[in-house]
């Protein structure tokens, strides 16, 4: 059993070793958007032996990490909802699991 921290998140591996965590990154075309509305992002994942199985998304809130969703095939994206609570930004990240 392998048990490793990988960018803030936990990878398992057993059996055939996989030798790398996959990489994933977001982007979004949109420069802003309203109170209440949302937010197109699209990630990019790549593992270098396994695949990927899903990219799931999260959005930071008052430093909690809220887990809106995941997509299992590519292109990779989610409609994050921005919440109409006062706050001047949105932080989102995405998470890549592979085989």
């Amino acid at each position: 059993l392998l048990l490793a921290g990988c960018g803030g998140g936990l990878y398992l591996g057993w059996g055939n070793w996989d030798d790398g965590a996959p990489s994933v990154s977001i982007t979004t075309a949109q420069t802003s958007v309203a109170a209440g509305g949302s937010l197109r992002v699209v990630a990019a994942a790549a593992d270098n032996d396994s695949g990927i199985d899903e990219v799931a998304f999260y959005r930071v809130d008052g430093g909690i990490d809220t887990r809106l969703g995941s997509d299992g095939s590519a292109p990779y994206a989610w409609d994050v909802p921005v919440p109409a609570d006062g706050r001047s930004s949105v932080s989102v990240f995405a998470r890549a699991r592979d085989g």
